[in-house]
């Protein structure tokens, strides 16, 4: 699961499950000693987060369909989750350099729904850079929304894209050879990349937090502590100036 990028959130529920089975089954005696023994649960490891250089960054952006690029952009640009990039409305642009994340795709439902860790009819607003912004209106022009919305299931453009539709694309993209991308890297990386590149230009961590739609700042840093290497030693350096004073 964690090769395939799939969330904590579900690796956890589906460990939960599955301890389940196998503790009822050690309790009625089908195994001797608990399959369990020695098992962590899942737990995310900031040092198996790959993210994609700026360079690198930019091929990537540039592979795939149309409809790949702008995942890829609103991932990167705006630090949405995947199933949120899916869900881009081109109302939700509220300022020339802000949008609004209402909702995102339901990978199980397949429709619009609530965003995680919110309230249904609860956001967020989030930056958008001028090119991220400049992407999603020249998709809106070349192909057109549909109450809003850019992305829609090519089979019937009343429904929301599909996750698969992308996820299919990424895989021939890494497939392909033709692009460079730094290894175990997956989808998410994309979203990784806006932390990163938030964090190294010196973005206070509390409003990244907010950005990405962390539940508490803790999150974020447990997350992206390993992004913010130099804070340490330029706390030290202050310190020492201060000392010396």
């Amino acid at each position: 699961m964690e090769r395939n990028g799939v969330g904590l959130a579900a690796q956890t529920n589906a460990f939960i499950r599955l301890k389940t089975i196998l503790t009822d089954a050690h309790r009625l005696g089908l195994y001797e000693d608990s399959p369990l023994k020695g098992v962590q649960p899942p737990q995310y490891d900031p040092a198996r987060a790959v993210i994609p250089s700026a360079p690198q960054l930019q091929s990537i952006r540039t592979a795939g369909d149309d409809v790949f690029r702008l995942v890829a952009e609103l991932m990167s640009g705006c630090g949405l989750r995947n199933g949120e990039a899916y869900a881009v409305n081109i109302n939700n642009i509220v300022a020339d350099d802000v949008y609004r994340v209402r909702e995102q795709v339901n990978q199980a439902t397949k429709s619009y729904a609530r965003l995680k860790h919110r309230k249904a009819g609860e956001y967020r607003d989030v930056p958008l850079p001028a090119r991220t912004r400049h992407a999603i209106e020249c998709y809106a022009d070349t192909y057109g929304t549909v109450d809003g919305y850019l992305l829609r299931n090519p089979k019937d453009i009343t429904l929301a894209t599909p996750h698969h539709i992308i996820t299919t694309q990424w895989r021939k993209v890494k497939a392909s050879g033709l692009v460079d991308i730094p290894e175990g890297m997956v989808l998410y990386g994309l979203r990784h990349f806006f932390a990163s590149n938030c964090l190294s230009n010196g973005i206070p961590i509390t409003d990244v937090a907010e950005w990405m739609g962390h539940r508490n700042v803790q999150i974020t840093f447990t997350f992206y502590r390993h992004l913010m290497p130099g804070s340490i030693s330029r706390a030290a350096e202050l310190l020492d100036l201060g000392l010396a004073a």
